[in-house]
């Protein structure tokens, strides 16, 4: 963000509501105070709430809910750190991953399993008992010195899983100049940096890298819901 502010972009902190589409073109998008934003390029990347922006996305895009658990360890402790440790995942009958370290805010686990659909809008951001329960019972099962850790911090948040759990990065499939970035289905965020860089260069460049082929529109149409 920092780097797009230096270099002249602008930040506005609004919802957006896509504009109307004629001759294959999308004519601007209205913020809520009325104000109508013209551009020659379009992307949309609202992760969960990709399916209440666009409807004909709502059946390929299911947001789920998840739990995230930093669990404290000892003083001097470094087994845990990610110079000790690394990223793992547990893809096994548990699916839980965790990140070591995490800058310093506690070891960090969590169940990839995917959890229910939720409204990403009116979702609760309270962790559930069961979900903790399970996090702590796979930590006595796979880092038992971490048994009794503390819980130092959670989160909840939610995944945009795709039909296949692929990322759709394409045109809108009546907009050529609306390109839709997501899918993430869990691990968006890990690759976004390059998926910006790749539709970056598909606006300015004005062209589509055939490597980016398997994430497009239709391939996901294609996937039973």
């Amino acid at each position: 963000m920092n780097a797009f502010l230096k270099e002249g972009g602008e930040y506005r902190q609004a919802q957006a509501t896509p504009g109307p589409v004629a001759t294959n073109r999308m004519r601007g998008i209205t913020l809520t105070s009325g104000e109508i934003l013209n551009a020659d390029s379009y992307v949309f990347a609202c992760g969960p709430w990709l399916g209440k922006v666009f409807s004909f996305l709502a059946p390929h895009i299911t947001p789920t809910r998840q739990e995230v658990f930093f669990f404290g360890t000892a003083a001097g402790d470094l087994r845990f750190t990610e110079a000790q440790l690394p990223v793992w995942i547990d893809n096994g009958k548990h699916l839980f991953y965790g990140i070591p370290g995490n800058h310093w805010r506690g070891f960090k686990i969590a169940d990839d399993t995917r959890g229910p659909v939720i409204d990403p809008t009116t979702m609760e951001r309270q962790i559930s008992a069961e979900g903790l329960a399970a996090a702590r019972s796979y930590l006595r099962l796979r880092f038992p010195a971490l048994a009794d850790a503390p819980l130092a911090e959670s989160r909840v948040c939610q995944y945009e899983n795709s039909t296949d759990q692929n990322f759709i990065l394409d045109h809108h499939p009546e907009a050529e100049n609306v390109w839709i970035v997501g899918g993430g289905s869990g691990h968006g965020f890990k690759h976004s940096a390059a998926i910006g860089d790749h539709v970056a260069q598909w606006i300015t460049d004005d062209r589509r890298p055939d490597v980016l082929a398997p994430f497009a529109f239709d391939r996901a149409a294609r996937v039973p819901a």
